[in-house]
């Protein structure tokens, strides 16, 4: 049977912005990060990390490297309590590779993570600091939640309220963008 997930994006969600983290050291969970985490894994919501990392095909990071950081990520989490169930990253770098699947705003990588763990799309929910992060749940018809941090650009926050609705809503922390998704993910399993 299909389960609701609750999709993170990773840097500027739920870990500072590093800009192509290289090194477990460059890890530093987002206030508010790891209780969210908790709550969801109380309520028994599979949390998947979902991230684009062109750094990777720009060649600024190697694979092994975006594991030793993801590693780290997990572990942080883990030392308060807080399980990230699965992580999925494009390493795709679309100037060079073209367009893919995976990279988000696509759900090629929301789609993996639905087949691997058997999960419904439509009702999970999406949330991030980047419109694209969002962006999959009008595609799948899920619950969005957009975050905007310190490095959101003017023009994610300018579509985010320009979508905004009741599957898609702004909040002001990662911790209440996982409570209104929680509670959604509640109401929709009756």
């Amino acid at each position: 049977m299909a389960r609701a997930a609750l999709f993170l994006d990773r840097d500027g969600t739920i870990i500072a912005d590093a800009h192509y983290p290289s090194h477990p050291d460059q890890v530093v969970l987002l206030r508010g990060a790891a209780a969210a985490i908790v709550r969801a894994n109380a309520a028994g919501i599979p949390v998947v990390v979902v991230t684009n990392q062109s750094g990777i095909g720009r060649g600024h990071i190697t694979e092994a490297q975006y594991h030793a950081v993801r590693e780290r990520v997990d572990a942080e989490f883990a030392v308060l309590g807080a399980r990230i169930d699965a992580t999925y990253h494009c390493p795709h770098w679309t100037e060079r590779d073209g367009p893919c699947a995976c990279r988000k705003p696509g759900i090629g990588m929301h789609q993996q993570a639905a087949l691997d763990l058997r999960l419904s799309l439509a009702a999970s929910a999406y949330i991030g600091d980047r419109w694209r992060d969002v962006l999959p749940a009008l595609t799948t018809g899920g619950f969005g939640v957009f975050v905007p941090g310190e490095e959101t650009p003017m023009h994610d926050l300018h579509e985010a309220r320009a979508h905004e609705r009741p599957t898609v809503r702004i909040a002001d922390s990662i911790d209440d963008a996982v409570t209104m998704a929680v509670a959604w993910i509640a109401k929709a399993r009756g």
